[in-house]
């Protein structure tokens, strides 16, 4: 009886920590996010910021790529890929419309000819 009790006490705590690992509250993640300069800097961040449970968003116009810490508790990757592709930037996912690309300023045009 008390190996049958240790048994389940053991798998208890094996699932109920393999479930805290899957949604974390401090997760960093990287994406590609489409940009020139530092305007497109400002406007993804704050795009970024723009959903609940972003912590940091950072984005690296040399790598085209933004560093977030999120809580996954609160938002999804995807979520922040949307919100920043509605501020006109494409990610690796999902990308801008038409119609929010055309909004933003010139010299932040980071689309070639060929790509339309």
């Amino acid at each position: 009886m008390k190996k049958l009790v240790l048994v389940v006490l053991i798998a208890f705590f094996g699932l109920t920590a393999n479930a805290q690992e899957k949604k974390s509250k401090n997760k960093k993640v990287e994406i590609e996010v489409s940009g020139v300069c530092s305007m497109c800097e400002k406007r993804i961040e704050k795009a970024a910021y723009s959903v609940k449970g972003v912590k940091s968003a950072e984005w690296h116009a040399d790598h085209q790529d933004l560093h977030l810490i999120i809580d996954e508790t609160k938002c999804s990757i995807l979520d922040v890929e949307k919100a920043i592709a509605k501020a006109g930037h494409d990610t690796q996912d999902v990308k801008a419309t038409d119609e929010e690309y055309a909004k933003i300023h010139g010299c932040c045009k980071y689309r070639t000819q060929e790509s339309h």
